[in-house]
């Protein structure tokens, strides 16, 4: 699975076309932005709650004019605070088992990032904390939308498996997660790609999003932008960077 050379990012890969996925965004170096620009990215989009968004102080220093001709969308999948939601995602949406929920109580907000990713110019990326479930969730859809269901495995299990590799390594310690051995990690895997399926199944995701306010246009063009080949909008050079 193509996984982009950006300095710094975390979990970062490439879905299907022109979208891609990834962890925090803060975890991109100044160089590491460069490097997403030139590969053709123009838009961000930050499904975290806006609490949510912050440098750590293990986070790189990065000036503006590191993301500049990129535009940085927040697109919370949930509302905080809601109290059936906290109640059922506990910590947090961990897990595939919990998409329907999310999906049921927050119907609109999903509809706006999919509105977003329409919208979107250039090559999109999309990222949570970890890049790996409420990212899945948006991607899941995503991939049924474009009729690739063949993948929809696969990239559950690189997302769980990128960020599990980073908590061995990560200067900040999870206050809820710790880096699993291979062996113990087949398990849990096994059962979110159950759930994950189930999820799948369950939902069908053109008509849901029909129904929650996307015209036909705009899932014509998000699945254009899952086609193989270049995005639309402007790939130029970024600014002060050889052509």
């Amino acid at each position: 699975m193509d996984q982009p050379q950006w300095e710094g990012a975390v979990n970062a890969r490439v879905v299907l076309g022109s979208i891609y996925r990834m962890g925090r965004r803060e975890w991109l170096t100044g160089a590491g932005w460069q490097q997403a620009h030139a590969d053709g990215v123009r838009t961000v989009i930050d499904l975290r709650n806006p609490d949510e968004v912050r440098r750590r102080p293990t986070d790189p220093q990065v000036d503006e004019a590191a993301t500049a001709g990129i535009t940085i969308v927040n697109a919370p999948t949930e509302e905080p605070g809601h109290p059936e939601f906290t109640q059922l995602a506990v910590p947090y949406m961990n897990h595939p088992r919990m998409y329907p929920r999310n999906v049921e109580f927050f119907p609109d907000r999903i509809a706006d990032v999919f509105h977003q990713i329409a919208a979107a110019r250039g090559k999109v990326v999309l990222h949570c904390s970890a890049g790996r479930d409420r990212t899945g969730l948006i991607v899941s859809m995503l991939l049924k939308l474009a009729d690739r269901a063949d993948l929809l495995e696969s990239q559950y299990e690189a997302s769980l498996r990128g960020i599990n590799d980073w908590h061995k390594v990560s200067p900040v310690k999870h206050p809820h997660e710790s880096y699993i051995e291979e062996r113990d990690l087949v398990g849990p895997l096994n059962e979110r790609l159950e759930a994950l399926g189930q999820f799948v199944d369950s939902l069908g995701v053109e008509s849901f999003l029909l129904e929650h306010g996307l015209s036909t246009a705009e899932l014509e063009t998000i699945r254009e932008k899952m086609a193989s080949g270049p995005a639309g909008g402007d790939t130029g050079p970024h600014p002060g960077m050889d052509p």
